[in-house]
């Protein structure tokens, strides 16, 4: 029989179903085996969804549960003591990006890791997008040419809340607002093509006033090569418009994603001045990606394969948008890495 991973899903929100979607699609030597959640009625409800055990905490599961690992997707301020946790009872650990609000949270993450000599991975989708990885592909062939700039701009029309507030807009409970939420998804992206971040000036705003952490940045990144790129995002409650996701231009040539799952990967060169289109975004966005991530994770456990992205690697995020946030107070430039 194939050996396979049982793990615990901790967390039952929204990104609990795309994770469970994903790893039944592309994910097959995972098993749920244990659901967690303090609310007793979500875990029910996801327990019997997946066919696994419900729990209401996590010290509950770990004690009677039946499950090699955890897959954490709760609120950002819960991340470190869930971890650690997880970590002290001997299990590999999925936590969702960031990996802590602070870098201070982060190092005892990383240091119960090492300790407890298990795989631990931060959940990060756009690193197996499928377009992602195929202009980090034409990049390297040089089908562009020598990187000259680059632009990412991440819209959410999350529409006004009118609901209890969401923990993502309490500081408190998310430790900072866009930039190190749903922002690390372009940011990602922007390293893997350009290297490393050095320094960033930015400029942020509240345009969602219900929302504690910033709803808006405008971003200049100088990364290590040299070449600066412009990271934005916006969460408002407005319509946004048709536009590109992501902009690589190089001495030979463009690359462009369009925004929306129905949209594009466009080279425009010579040889292709109204623009070739090379893939759609479609087939590899949504549950599929986390999939990819989860498929990951369970041969780093059965198999002893290097994950694509080491924990560590995956710091640089929040170190951007905290950089970001340094800037946006001093009005200077920031380094990301300081």
């Amino acid at each position: 029989m194939t050996q396979r991973v049982k793990i615990a899903l901790v967390g039952c929100g929204n990104i609990a179903q795309s994770h469970w979607k994903g790893l039944q699609a592309e994910a097959p030597q995972i098993e749920v085996t244990a659901i967690v959640d303090t609310h007793t009625e979500r875990a029910a409800a996801m327990a019997e969804q997946t066919g696994a055990k419900a729990y209401t905490s996590l010290e509950q599961a770990l004690s009677t549960g039946d499950f090699d690992a955890v897959d954490i997707m709760l609120p950002h301020y819960l991340h470190e003591e869930t971890a650690i946790s997880a970590f002290a009872a001997g299990k590999h650990v999925v936590l969702e990006k960031p990996m802590a609000p602070t870098i201070d949270a982060c190092d005892r993450i990383l240091a119960a890791a090492k300790a407890a000599g298990t795989v631990f991975m931060i959940a990060e989708q756009s690193h197996y997008w499928p377009d992602t990885l195929k202009v980090q592909e034409l990049i390297s062939s040089g089908a562009i040419g020598e990187i000259i700039t680059a632009r990412a701009y991440f819209g959410n029309a999350a529409g006004i809340h009118t609901g209890p507030k969401p923990w993502r807009y309490e500081l408190a409970k998310s430790g900072g607002g866009i930039c190190m939420d749903g922002g690390a998804h372009w940011i990602r992206p922007l390293r893997m093509w350009l290297g490393e971040v050095d320094e960033v000036v930015a400029v942020t705003g509240h345009p969602k006033e219900e929302m504690e952490g910033e709803s808006y940045a405008r971003s200049m990144l100088r990364f290590e090569s040299g070449v600066v790129a412009v990271f934005d995002a916006l969460d408002g409650g407005m319509f946004i418009g048709p536009g590109e996701e992501f902009r690589i231009t190089g001495t030979l040539g463009e690359l462009v994603i369009e925004k929306g799952n129905d949209g594009h990967l466009i080279r425009y060169d010579e040889t292709h001045p109204d623009g070739e289109i090379i893939m759609s975004k479609r087939p590899g966005r949504g549950p599929a990606s986390f999939g990819y991530e989860l498929r990951d994770f369970s041969r780093a456990v059965l198999e002893g394969k290097t994950l694509e992205a080491s924990p560590e690697y995956s710091l640089g995020e929040l170190r951007t948008a905290l950089a970001i946030y340094r800037s946006a107070a001093s009005g200077q430039w920031e380094k990301v890495w300081a």
